[in-house]
């Protein structure tokens, strides 16, 4: 934040990234020059082994995959997912939640959007075992290298905590995945969900080389759609507490517009303030708080030259709260998100989803299921989260709060 927009350079040991964080350089290095900025080195080469060669990776085999991803997630497809994802969510609240006895946040709703997501993925192609199987699975693959962020100098050769536990997971996650493409290639890609399309769109790759293809779009599309999902719901609750005024808006508009009926896909488009209330979330907690990029060949961003082979560091949670170009940068308000503010902001002032042609293709996604699932919960319940003081981030590749972070649902009118 001292920085304040500026592109500079900082000292790490023997690690010396270059920060950026200015909206103008955002839109350089992700936009206009995003080919000489790859995904490699710090950051993505120790997640190498759980996201493959897919639609998180750089160059052809991420063209390839984007281009075979992208028609799974237009608002159109996502909208055709939306009511069943909405059955789901609304039956893991009920099987999930016990009112009136505290659990850990992020658990609780990890146990609502990792099945979630693994449900609309895999169809009935999954039975419960497995999904019981690859949802910690996945929590373990994508926080156990967390450490090698702080020391991104220490080769992979050398030990690290958590190493041994990312090879257990990314076992576990194969041996869930596998068996469910086979599936889909025997049963001749029967079926609506995504591994069935993926399956049908790379029907010219078969064998070991198509299986590990798909598997990598597939762990690649879940970790992200799940870890974007559960991160940034976590936060939803010590805000909601901490910004009253902003909290009994949001419970007036869920009474007023859903009721007593289950949450469903027709009672989105009035859910105008929690729509607002979403995106605020993800300008001061985006999920992914930290993007590195590796400069392929030198190049001049804003007069300063990026050597080749160079780390470059973007990071949205330092550009969403630049007081160049946010008013009362860390005062949550939904309100500056209300329809037509838009036009007002520069275009890369706000990424939570990324930029340019690696922006997430599963934002419909979330912006839909974000909805549904603070809706499904308000509906019925109201939140006391147990913790004093305000919330803060803790390191980890994505923006998670403090650990152990609990709380207690009490049901509507018995307070």
């Amino acid at each position: 934040m001292q920085a304040n927009g500026d592109l500079v350079r900082l000292s790490m040991g023997p690690f010396r990234p270059y920060l950026v964080t200015h909206p103008d350089h955002v839109q350089h290095v992700l936009a206009r020059k995003q080919p000489n900025y790859v995904r490699e080195g710090m950051f993505w080469d120790p997640l190498a082994p759980l996201l493959g060669e897919g639609i998180l990776s750089d160059g052809e085999s991420w063209a390839e995959s984007r281009k075979i991803l992208q028609p799974l997630f237009t608002a159109k497809y996502v909208n055709s997912l939306a009511e069943r994802m909405a059955e789901i969510i609304n039956e893991l609240i009920e099987e999930t939640i016990t009112p009136g006895r505290p659990f850990d946040v992020a658990k609780g709703v990890s146990a609502i959007v990792h099945p979630t997501i693994v449900r609309l993925f895999f169809g009935a192609k999954i039975s419960v075992a497995d999904i019981n199987r690859l949802v910690p699975a996945y929590d373990v693959a994508v926080t156990a290298k967390a450490i090698r962020l702080l020391m991104p100098f220490v080769p992979e050769l050398f030990p690290m905590p958590g190493d041994q536990s990312f090879k257990r997971a990314i076992k576990t996650i194969d041996e869930v995945v596998y068996p469910r493409i086979q599936q889909a290639r025997s049963q001749d890609q029967e079926g609506d969900d995504v591994v069935s399309r993926l399956v049908k769109a790379r029907q010219d790759i078969e064998g070991t080389d198509g299986d590990r293809r798909i598997r990598d779009d597939l762990v690649a599309m879940h970790g992200a759609s799940t870890e974007t999902s559960a991160t940034a719901l976590t936060w939803a609750w010590p805000v909601l507490q901490a910004y009253p005024h902003v909290a009994a808006k949001l419970y007036e508009e869920v009474e007023r517009v859903v009721g007593d009926d289950p949450v469903s896909t027709s009672h989105l488009p009035d859910l105008v303030y929690l729509r607002m209330f979403v995106t605020e979330l993800l300008r001061l907690y985006p999920p992914g708080w930290i993007l590195p990029r590796k400069a392929v060949e030198t190049d001049v961003v804003d007069g300063v030259t990026i050597e080749a082979g160079s780390t470059v560091m973007l990071s949205p949670y330092l550009t969403h709260r630049l007081p160049r170009f946010w008013d009362r940068p860390l005062e949550f308000d939904p309100e500056r998100f209300a329809p037509g503010n838009e036009a007002k902001r520069h275009r890369y002032a706000y990424w939570p989803f990324g930029a340019g042609p690696h922006v997430c293709l599963g934002q419909h996604l979330f912006m839909m299921e974000a909805p549904l699932l603070i809706a499904g919960i308000l509906r019925k319940y109201r939140p006391i989260v147990h913790h004093d003081g305000s919330v803060t981030p803790r390191l980890a590749s994505s923006l998670r709060p403090t650990a152990g972070l609990s709380m207690t649902l009490v049901p509507v009118g018995r307070r």
